[in-house]
């Protein structure tokens, strides 16, 4: 069995290939030629195949050797980036995928991205906003470090840190709901209307879903969509019934676009959670999941 790949090793070839010749890549690495040449055909022996052209003068690479180049140079780079941190310059630029869902993004955002530009001026985010069951794939196949959705979704492997229960009411244009003014309507009579639901890729659709279910409540007329603000205008031109958070949306029904339909059982609150692998080796996902729950508010849209 070959003896594994060396730094030095992966250094020789890429100052050969940059330097033309062996006997200057041995004086850029204050060695022999003899070392240079002794590398390389150890080289050569642990990756299975000729990395020079032996056929033409001076150090033409091969086919092989062209790729391996590309490889000393990224490894090369890493190593550097490891003596920065030794000679204590500046850390290298790290890079935080994070998703959020479409509330989320409505809401809190802008003032997360305001606070983890203070925290981490080094870091480059990179935001994702979509479906609550797409962010948890992206989690589960590293495609993203942390996300925040409704917490419908579990693993062993994911740690879930809630931070905030949000409240969703009924909501219709107003007039569209028939009321006799005695109190809240019961859960049933909105099966009358058409309800306008989240689909089954979000998360708050799928709590909402879950909970009629456990109450026996079966609405026939349901109009689905993945997108809140296409059922927000729905909703405000009358085309049926829909849950919203109202905190959110208050302005709204201030200025009389929507109103609220009190029904019983009122609809459970929503937890939401920053969730993030607690089986990989990153310290940086659990640091913004505390800016996020810094951050967390959603009560009023667009907060800076």
């Amino acid at each position: 069995m070959p003896a594994p790949t060396t730094l030095k090793q992966l250094e020789t070839i890429y100052w050969i290939a940059n330097l033309g010749t062996f006997e200057r890549a041995a004086l850029k690495l204050n060695t022999t030629q003899s070392a240079i040449s002794k590398r390389i055909q150890e080289l050569e022996l642990a990756v299975g195949a000729e990395l020079f052209d032996r056929s033409l003068r001076g150090a033409r690479l091969t086919e092989k050797g062209e790729y391996l180049i590309a490889i000393a140079e990224e490894m090369l780079e890493l190593q550097n980036r490891i003596h920065t941190l030794r000679d204590g310059a500046a850390p290298p630029v790290r890079r935080i995928r994070f998703g959020v869902t479409e509330l989320i993004a409505m809401t809190w955002l802008p003032r997360m991205v305001t606070l983890l530009r203070e925290q981490f001026p080094n870091v480059m985010l990179e935001p994702e906003v979509d479906m609550s069951r797409t962010l948890y794939e992206g989690l589960q196949d590293n495609s993203l470090d942390l996300i925040v959705i409704p917490e419908t979704f579990s693993a062993p492997e994911v740690t879930s840190q809630v931070l905030a229960h949000v409240r969703n009411d009924w909501m219709a244009r107003p007039g569209l709901v028939a009321s006799d003014g005695r109190g809240p309507l019961p859960l049933s009579d909105l099966a009358g209307y058409p309800i306008l639901s989240q689909g089954s890729r979000s998360g708050s659709g799928l709590h909402f879903s879950k909970w009629l279910r456990n109450q026996g409540i079966v609405f026939p007329r349901q109009v689905s969509s993945d997108s809140m603000t296409a059922l927000l205008g729905l909703t405000i031109a009358g085309l049926g019934v829909s849950y919203m958070p109202s905190a959110c949306f208050q302005p709204l029904i201030d200025e009389g676009k929507l109103e609220i339909v009190l029904a019983e059982p009122a609809l459970p609150a929503v937890p939401y959670a920053a969730m993030y692998r607690n089986d990989r080796p990153s310290a940086i996902a659990a640091s913004v999941a505390q800016v996020a729950a810094e951050a967390c508010d959603f009560t009023r849209q667009f907060q800076g």
